[in-house]
């Protein structure tokens, strides 16, 4: 999630990436692999979330297809974000021969698929995206994030907990799933709760290029904290911004915000104290963490954020319910999907992204968010 931004890596991406094939002997493949397909934006602004959910599924696989026993094969298009873009990314993973889907990376993209998903019977479950519209599709559509709720929910708690800020503002993106769901459960919490909620800003896609007025505001207002549950790129604005006036302000944010200190042309020293929920800290001391982080370092030439890790986790969850279901690759997506739906909703999953993992019968996961703020350009766990 920190160190050089991966522009140059999803440049080098093609539109079509296969990854994790099985073993092979004399140039054919000793033996038929399981198809899993996502989407993500792997080129433009959002590109450092789909390339890490694209690379942690990639990084999984390959460690579990070297262990032997079930072989999988991942296929990664470029869905850009765009719902209609992710709805043609679908077709071509079924036409790919697609059994399994892992993704997509976006809530507008995922919301599209898992409609797709729901109507084919093809199993889903999704690294990143965390708008509840997603889950609700169908009952074969699962998160292995936070949703939303959850997010904004947590968020005004911990603030409140904490006592982070006396003033709070918010920022966010009215037009984006993402952002509205986390700002409407905040809000909504923090008048249950008591925070002081003196300034609310929203911007949209069509102007989210200068977000100078919504800092302004904030300022004006008075707010000693600022709640940004935004994507990486827009909250750079918000702090390079208030770095130039002189306005000082905590801020705070969600999982959107990892990956801040590797946007392309951002000084991350600017980002010194923010704070963020999140289900995943890179400098954990568990052996399970730091192999992951350093086998994805070293393989990538970019420390993980919380999307690689928590598709890292899809990819083992995925390769134990097929092993549970006894899965087989000749069997087809419908069959697949009814196995690892009854499996996924039985099973308890240790991850890097949390211990103890379990699914409802709606597809949200139950788990504990971490805390972390950045100090000295890393992340660092905090109570």
């Amino acid at each position: 999630m920190k160190k050089v931004f991966a522009f140059v890596m999803a440049a080098c991406m093609a539109a079509t990436m296969f990854v994790g094939c099985a073993p092979k002997k004399g140039g054919e493949e000793e033996a038929r692999v399981i198809k899993v397909g996502t989407s993500g934006p792997l080129t433009g602004g959002n590109a450092m979330y789909g390339n890490a959910v694209a690379n942690g599924l990639k990084l999984a696989f390959e460690e579990i297809n070297a262990k032997g026993g079930l072989q999988f094969e991942v296929n990664a298009q470029d869905d850009e974000g765009d719902t209609e873009k992710a709805v043609n990314a679908y077709t071509t993973l079924r036409d790919w021969g697609m059994q399994i889907m892992a993704g997509p990376t976006t809530s507008a993209a995922a919301a599209a698929t898992a409609a797709e998903c729901a109507s084919d019977r093809v199993f889903m479950m999704t690294p990143s995206a965390s708008d509840v519209s997603v889950i609700a599709a169908g009952d074969n559509i699962f998160q292995i994030c936070f949703t939303d709720p959850n997010q904004g929910i947590g968020s005004a708690d911990y603030i409140s907990q904490h006592n982070l800020g006396t003033a709070i503002g918010v920022i966010y993106d009215s037009s984006n799933p993402y952002s509205t769901g986390i700002y409407e459960k905040f809000q909504e919490r923090a008048g249950e709760i008591g925070l002081n909620v003196v300034a609310v800003e929203a911007f949209t896609e069509d102007n989210k290029a200068d977000l100078t007025t919504q800092v302004t505001k904030c300022q004006a207002a008075g707010c000693d904290l600022i709640f940004l549950p935004i994507y990486a790129a827009e909250a750079t604005q918000v702090l390079t911004y208030a770095d130039k006036i002189g306005y000082t302000p905590k801020f705070f944010g969600c999982d959107g915000l990892d990956g801040i200190l590797a946007v392309e042309g951002f000084d991350p020293a600017l980002a010194e104290g923010v704070m963020l929920l999140t289900p995943f800290d890179a400098t954990a001391t568990d052996e399970k963490t730091q192999n992951f982080v350093k086998n994805y370092t070293e393989k990538f030439g970019i420390a993980p954020n919380q999307f690689a890790a928590d598709a890292y986790d899809v990819a083992y969850v995925i390769a134990a319910a097929c092993e549970a279901g006894k899965v087989t690759p000749d069997m087809t997506a419908e069959q697949i999907c009814d196995i690892l739906v009854e499996q996924v909703l039985s099973m308890s999953f240790d991850g890097l992204t949390g211990e103890g993992m379990q699914w409802s019968e709606d597809g949200a996961v139950s788990k504990e968010p971490k805390a972390v703020k950045i100090e000295n350009g890393v992340y660092v766990g905090i109570e």
